[in-house]
Parts: C-alpha cells; structure tokens; sequence
C-alpha cells in the first residue's frame, strides 16, 4: 500500500499554506490544492468565523518534525490516540431512508474500500499494533472498516456518529467527545473510526477516506493533529 504524509500549517486561525504532501521515498514535497482542500477550507472558515467547538487552529509542537515512525511512537506511548475516517464508501452522506442498524439504507464500503481498511490494519501490525483499544461510530462504513482493521474487539461509541445531515448536533456532540476523551487513559493505543465532519469539527483538519489523524489532548482539553497519514487505494 503506498503511503505519504500530508501536513497542515496553520496559525491562530488564519490558514495560511496548503498541505505539504511529502513522500518519504523520494524525498519530494509538493503543495496541494485539489478540490477536496478547497472543500476543507471552506468548512474550516465557516467553523472558525462562527467560533464552534473550541477548535484550535494551531498544530502541537513537534508538528510534522517526528517522521512516521516519530507518529507511530507517539501512539505506542500515550502521547497521542488516532482518528480514522472511515475507508472508502462511495457517495455522500446517507440516502433518506436511512435506519440505524440497518446496512442496506445506508452508504457503505466498496470493495476498494474493504481493501483498504485490511491494509490500515496491516500498517498497524507492521508498526508494532496488533491490538488497540477500538471505537466506532454506529453507522455501518465506520463499523465494518474499525472490524477489518483486526485489532481488537470494536465498541460502539454515539459520539462518533455523523452528522452530516443533523447539524443541529455538531457543537454538542463535538463537546461531548471532547470530555469523553478527557476520561480516558491512554496505556493502550486508542483508534477511533468516524466521518470526516466529526474530524473536521474536533481538529479543523479535512481528512480523506482511510486517513490517520493522529492527535494529542492537552491538559485544558485542546485536541491538536501531530501529523497525519493518507493511505491511498491498495
């Protein structure tokens, strides 16, 4: 499965710079600015100009210093936990007839998508996790994707849960897992699988589908992404 890094540079919310794409095997970064980071800019203004969540627009120290295996270490030690969007699920959204529990009213996993949660799973192993302490939305692309991952039993957490379609809960639940997190001890890598707006919401970074975010919670409660993974289509 190929990989690259993609670092977001922002200050005090005012989004500067694209993402820096840099590929470890060649050495080589470019600036992206596809339609998908346009996408993520828009929804980082309107977050910050109405002021939601608490969302610090501003990256830990050490951001982008570590490496991989510095971000791979930060997760084995307690120093940060994983949000995962969801793999591959083409669409958006969810259709009308949408029933919780239900996998054939919503929008779920390709088989590309299947592929490629396998393969975050094997990134895991490959990098000293073969077991974690999983939670997951209830939709079903969150579910099947934390399962295939194979790293441990999967818990369902409400917090997780999009909403996409159900703004109204955005701040309250955005809060919510921000306490949530802030009960938790980290002795044992903790991955979260859930959508893109709960991602975007808690840190102000637009991931794409099978995307590590790995983020670390300060003492005041601030979540900041360390660095991040994209996984491409195996």
């Amino acid at each position: 499965m190929k990989r690259a890094f993609v670092f977001s540079k922002t200050v005090r919310g005012a989004i500067d710079v694209a993402p820096l794409r840099c590929c470890p095997k060649d050495n080589s970064c470019r600036r992206v600015q596809n339609a998908e980071y346009k996408l993520g800019i828009v929804w980082l203004v309107l977050v910050f100009q109405r002021n939601l969540s608490g969302v610090i627009f501003q990256p830990a120290s050490g951001w982008s210093t570590a490496g991989e295996a510095g971000l791979w270490n930060d997760l084995k030690t307690g120093r940060s936990f994983v949000l995962l969007r969801h793999a591959i699920a083409p669409g958006t959204g969810d259709p009308e007839h949408f029933v919780m529990g239900d996998c054939s009213t919503q929008r779920n996993l390709s088989d590309a998508g299947r592929k490629q949660a396998a393969a975050i799973g094997e990134l895991f192993r490959e990098n000293g996790i073969d077991n974690a302490r999983l939670f997951s939305s209830q939709w079903c692309r969150c579910r099947e994707t934390a399962e295939l991952l194979k790293l441990g039993t999967v818990e369902e957490l409400p917090y997780l849960n999009s909403f996409f379609q159900r703004y109204q809960k955005r701040d309250v639940q955005t809060q919510k897992i921000k306490e949530w997190l802030g009960g938790q001890r980290f002795e044992r890598p903790l991955v979260l699988v859930t959508h893109q707006v709960n991602i975007t919401a808690l840190t102000g970074f637009y991931p794409s589908s099978g995307e590590l975010v790995f983020a670390s919670r300060s003492e005041g409660g601030h979540i900041s992404v360390r660095g991040t993974i994209k996984t491409e289509r195996p």
